[in-house]
């Protein structure tokens, strides 16, 4: 009602000028239709976003799923704002015939890139609107990135943001943000590294963008991209464009002459002889490839580049076992094998890569290490995601952890001699302390514990200790036809993958490490550290000490994020905690009288 009002005493102004006329203050007839027009459009415009913002106004017939999340929209609104949902509306949907609103999912009104939430409630709010407005605050965690010395003018997120809003704004046929994201993207065409041009080649292409389709067309042509990386990465007719232009230009690069010359340069040949046999995920006939007389090696193919960005994370590691190629080596572009896996930011690759003696330390000609590299292409949303303890990290905060950790670790090998202090060397002794330590790992840290399990060469299957429940899959159940030297040996090489498991977490994790430490150092025995075992007492006691454990183990990782950070959070979090450690110290001695 106040809006209506609000509206009569805007007509009854107008009027008044209207009637007025003769007086002086003289107002046309047209300037007050138009005035009156525009705010009552405006008035229009702000109550239909309503509909959008106000969870009291949702009256929404359908939903459109975008990464997981239903985003409610009003139907007749979007086909009368838009030809494309008109024509999807009318078709139908199966989902019409079931009980509830019927349901549109993202990825197949947009097949050719990928939308998010955020990029998506632009467009929305623009088509129920009418507006272009600021994007709203939330907009920041995904078109920046973490590096807080970049400018966030040409950065990943940056990219990535504009292409969804083209992919968007181009399908829904919105022409109004399709010209302003054209402009936004053309200026980052030059600015970003030719790497990070890829994804708008390819959205140019798919939403019929001639102009800057062409502007990154040569962009790429004159860049020193290899065309092998460009025929991996791109559709086949726009890596046939670029082709013709480097021939046009008389770039002619080794992609192109072995097309031209197959049985006249064997060397090339044989790359491509690599290359496939790492696509084809063939380890064995990779090995007969690089065993053949006068063949190419994994460095002259530059294949643990081509591996760590191509293939997958267990390809990677049988490739770096062979021990046949430099990990630290730079191909044309002066970047090491590290810097290429860094822009794909994937542990289960970063791992065993650092493992294997690749430096994180090296840097591009343009002076980015790989964890520079990392973070320029990391979303704040998702740096900044919340796991709580016990569920799969983040990956990309993973990678940059690594990497960052890696940086400062100091040459000294993994020290066991703590460790080794506090058990005894009965091995079923050994076996208890490390099955355990490693079942909290794998507890609290799943992400993590998963990683590290994979380098140690952790088998999976028979595993015992906190994880475990009964007695199936224990190591040392009596297995009457076993013979005790067959049983030692088991038992021996069970105990090594999991020193080497610890051994990785050592690496890697460090704080957390330090912590189990020091609860293990308890006189509790450990291997009979079951919650569900016990009376009723004893089980209290040990769901307390659990809890506990749990408690210093997050305030370790709380130190490594701080520590990264370079912030104060370490010592406010210590000073905040203490008189919970201190609280905790009494219990357990209390418990052990």
């Amino acid at each position: 009602m106040d809006q209506l009002n609000d509206l009569s005493s805007s007509l009854s102004f107008a009027s008044s000028y209207l009637s007025n006329g003769s007086s002086g203050n003289h107002v046309s007839a047209s300037a007050i239709s138009q005035s009156t027009e525009h705010l009552s459009l405006s008035r229009l415009s702000d109550n239909l976003e309503r509909l959008l913002l106000d969870s009291e106004y949702d009256y929404s017939d359908a939903d459109i799923v975008v990464e997981g999340v239903k985003v409610g929209v009003n139907r007749c609104i979007l086909a009368a704002r838009s030809q494309y949902f008109h024509e999807l509306f009318k078709k139908g949907n199966d989902d019409s015939k079931k009980e509830g609103k019927p349901q549109y999912m993202m990825s197949e009104l947009v097949p050719h890139g990928g939308v998010g939430c955020e990029a998506f409630k632009v467009v929305l709010n623009y088509l129920y609107t009418g507006k272009l407005k600021p994007p709203p605050p939330e907009v920041s965690t995904v078109s920046t990135c973490v590096d807080d010395g970049c400018p966030h003018d040409s950065c990943g997120p940056a990219i990535n943001y504009a292409v969804e809003l083209m992919y968007a704004a181009a399908t829904f046929q919105m022409k109004e943000i399709v010209q302003v994201v054209q402009r936004r993207l053309t200026n980052f065409v030059e600015k970003a590294l030719v790497e990070d041009v890829i994804p708008i080649l390819v959205a140019s292409f798919y939403c019929d963008q001639k102009q800057l389709f062409s502007h990154c067309i040569e962009r790429v042509a004159r860049s020193d991209l290899d065309n092998v990386i460009l025929e991996k990465e791109l559709p086949h007719e726009i890596f046939y464009s670029i082709k013709s232009l480097r021939l046009e230009s008389q770039q002619l690069d080794d992609a192109i002459l072995v097309e031209m010359e197959p049985l006249e340069d064997k060397r090339l040949k044989g790359i491509r002889n690599l290359h496939m046999a790492l696509d084809s995920d063939d380890v064995e006939l990779l090995k007969l490839l690089l065993d053949e007389p006068g063949s190419v090696t994994l460095d002259d193919a530059y294949a643990l580049h081509y591996a760590v960005a191509y293939c997958d994370p267990k390809i990677v590691k049988e490739v770096l076992g062979l021990q046949l190629g430099n990990t630290n080596l730079r191909n044309a572009r002066g970047h090491t094998v590290l810097h290429v896996a860094a822009r794909r930011k994937e542990p289960a690759v970063l791992v065993p890569l650092l493992n294997s003696g690749a430096s994180a330390l090296e840097r591009t000609l343009d002076g980015q290490t790989a964890v520079a590299i990392c973070r320029r292409l990391t979303r704040p949303k998702d740096y900044h995601e919340n796991t709580m303890t016990g569920q799969v990290s983040n990956k990309d905060r993973i990678c940059i952890d690594l990497l960052e950790r890696e940086m400062k670790r100091n040459s000294k090998a993994v020290n066991m001699s703590n460790t080794s202090q506090v058990i005894n060397d009965d091995l079923n002794a050994k076996l208890d302390y490390f099955e355990n330590r490693v079942a909290f790992a794998r507890l609290l840290f799943p992400a993590e514990a998963k990683l590290a399990m994979e380098m140690a060469d952790h088998p999976k299957s028979g595993y015992s200790g906190l994880a475990s429940k009964g007695s199936s899959g224990n190591l040392r159940e009596v297995d009457l036809n076993e013979t005790p030297s067959v049983r030692s040996k088991r038992l021996k090489e069970k105990l090594q993958a999991l020193i080497k498991t610890v051994e990785m977490g050592r690496r890697f994790f460090p704080h957390c490490s330090e912590v189990l430490d020091k609860f293990l150092e308890d006189e509790m025995d450990m291997a009979d550290y079951i919650l569900e075992k016990g009376t009723p007492e004893e089980q209290q006691n040990k769901k307390m000490r659990f809890l506990e454990l749990k408690d210093d183990v997050q305030k370790a990782f709380s130190r490594d994020v701080a520590e990264k950070q370079g912030s104060v959070l370490t010592a406010s979090s210590s000073s905040s905690s203490s008189p919970k450690e201190g609280k905790g110290q009494v219990n357990r001695k209390v418990r052990k009288r």
